[in-house]
């Protein structure tokens, strides 16, 4: 069976079905995933540099976020 989930398709073997819900930690016991390894694309890395602020100094302001966003280029 073949699923999508996060935007990647995932190939996935029902070895029993569940006669109701169960947690996520229980159906993984259910199911056995034969899903290629994704690979990792340097083209999906972000270079983008991150903004820090002090610990404690609350949410950025309108003029804070405009500083920002001028920062990471947009």
């Amino acid at each position: 069976m073949k699923v999508k989930a996060r935007g990647a398709f995932k190939e996935l073997e029902v070895t029993q079905i569940l006669e109701k819900r169960v947690g996520p930690a229980l159906a993984g016991d259910y199911y056995i995933d034969h899903s290629p390894l994704p690979e990792k694309d340097e083209s999906t890395i972000s270079l983008t540099p991150v903004a820090k602020r002090e610990r404690g100094a609350g949410r950025p302001t309108k003029r804070d976020r405009r500083r920002i966003d001028r920062l990471r280029g947009g």
